[in-house]
Order: structure tokens, then C-alpha cells, then sequence
């Protein structure tokens, strides 16, 4: 019988089940009561094909990204359910 073979380890720098996620801030419109908002969007693409570009957010919102703008962003009009979302996706 032979013996089982070990996988080689991942070359530097290569993708693992535990790379951090990449998040950027988007800001919703503005709909009847409900205020524009910042949302938070998982990057799985570079950041200048997504920049400007309609995404969904963490919380299931559509909202516009901006690449300019950190996440978790210091704004005070920020979506709370992505914040709680953004920081358990982190750990």
C-alpha cells in the first residue's frame, strides 16, 4: 500500500481561507423616510473596476462605492447592521 502523499505548502503570498477581507464604503440614496446611508461592500475585485460602480452591500442594500472613502468610515450616517457585519467578517 502506499504511503499518502502531503500537499506541497501554498507559495508566499497566495490566497488562504484566512486572508483578511477587503471592504469598501458605498453610499446609498436616499429613499421616501429612509436617509442615504454608508454601507459596507466585500471587494473581490480590484478596487478601480468596482470604484463608482452600483454593488451590493453587506446587509443586501444596492448602493455606489467609493474607493476614496475608508471602511468603517468616520461618518456618522453609517449602516449599522454592515458595521456589526463588517467586524465579524474581519475576525
Amino acid at each position: 500500500m502506499a504511503a499518502p502523499t502531503v500537499p506541497a505548502p501554498a507559495p508566499a503570498g497566495a490566497p488562504t481561507a484566512f486572508a483578511a477581507t477587503a471592504f469598501a464604503a458605498a453610499r446609498s440614496r436616499a429613499h421616501g423616510p429612509t436617509a442615504a446611508l454608508w454601507h459596507a461592500v466585500e471587494l473581490h475585485r480590484p478596487a478601480g473596476e468596482v470604484d463608482g460602480a452600483c454593488e451590493l452591500t453587506l446587509c443586501g442594500t444596492l448602493a455606489r462605492v467609493s474607493v476614496d472613502e475608508p471602511w468603517p468610515t468616520e461618518a456618522r450616517d453609517v449602516c449599522v447592521p454592515c458595521v456589526v457585519l463588517s467586524r465579524s467578517s474581519a475576525r
